[in-house]
């Protein structure tokens, strides 16, 4: 056994403590992570199934499923890694977590110092999903909502509703040169909008069309409505961030927890990796470890 000076100060912390913090904190992200999974495949086979835009823009089942995918195998490793305390395993999943969160942190703050390029990004997106408006039903629930929940129109603007085939002042129809009648004012709660109330509005000037449709393009509207929201933007910030941080945190202290335990008890494997762990002698261990079969051997 070393010298008791040997031992980092995360001796102090329980390692049945951290143990079981870190096991369920893995496997209750595991289980999201499937849950996840499962509804991007569903949404992803419904999709396929109606035959909506080829195209991945802004594809809320491939989110899902790539996101689904990611949290799965992560939190699978923390649960492996957890219950068979390999050393490995765990820096494989602590550092995944750490690098998963500096690169939402650097996107962030990249997003924030190019601002002019991320908006014109954005606004180049939906005008290239408002082409593909009447095919895509993914992209055409989400612009819905977006203009009623915003009360906006279009990317930029209205009149990003001309490069749409349906609404083009060319084009044939009914619909031609209007816009959709989720970008139409509406004065009640709850008012079902006449469907052609944006009959030939991208044939007027802007400050005609006040009363009859939301002028203003739905990227600024979401900008300012997080500017008026940023309490609330703040608290959905920390609930994705501080999760992740404090997954790091345990990870790294039964880490160093376990590291001590090998230090302190002397030889240890690791039966989930080892392949001739089946051989090894049956040595002295406390419940607990035979329980899980990861506590370092005792001598």
């Amino acid at each position: 056994m070393s010298n008791s000076t040997d031992t980092r100060y995360c001796h102090r912390c329980s390692y049945v403590f951290l143990k079981f913090t870190l096991f369920g904190y893995a496997i209750i992200w595991w289980l999201i992570g499937g849950f996840i999974l499962a509804i991007g495949i569903y949404a992803e086979v419904e999709r396929q199934r109606y035959k909506t835009l080829e195209g991945l823009f802004l594809a809320p089942a491939i989110i899902l499923i790539v996101l689904g995918i990611i949290m799965f195998i992560v939190s699978l490793i923390g649960v492996l890694a957890s219950l068979r305390d390999n050393i490995t395993l765990l820096k494989v999943f602590m550092y995944t977590l750490a690098v998963c969160l500096l690169l939402e942190l650097l996107g962030g703050v990249l997003a924030l110092v190019f601002r002019n390029q991320t908006v014109e990004l954005l606004n180049k997106n939906i005008r290239r999903g408002i082409v593909n408006y009447y095919d895509d039903l993914d992209f055409k629930n989400i612009m819905d909502f977006v203009q009623k929940k915003f009360k906006c129109c279009g990317g930029q603007e209205y009149k990003d509703w001309e490069v749409n085939m349906y609404h083009g002042c060319s084009a044939p129809g009914p619909l031609a040169c209007g816009v959709p009648y989720t970008c139409c004012v509406t004065t009640k709660p709850n008012e079902v909008a006449n469907t052609l109330c944006g009959y030939k509005v991208l044939e007027k000037q802007r400050l005609d069309l006040i009363d009859t449709i939301y002028i203003r393009g739905c990227t600024d509207a979401f900008f300012i409505w997080l500017m008026d929201n940023y309490k609330i933007m703040a608290g959905v910030l920390l609930g994705i961030l501080l999760p992740q941080f404090f997954g790091v945190i345990v990870s790294w202290l039964y880490i160093t927890r376990v590291e001590d335990a090998i230090s302190e008890y002397g030889h240890y494997m690791d039966g989930l990796l080892a392949s001739n762990a089946h051989k090894r002698q049956t040595r002295r261990q406390g419940h607990m470890a035979k329980w899980f079969g990861c506590m370092p051997e005792i001598d």
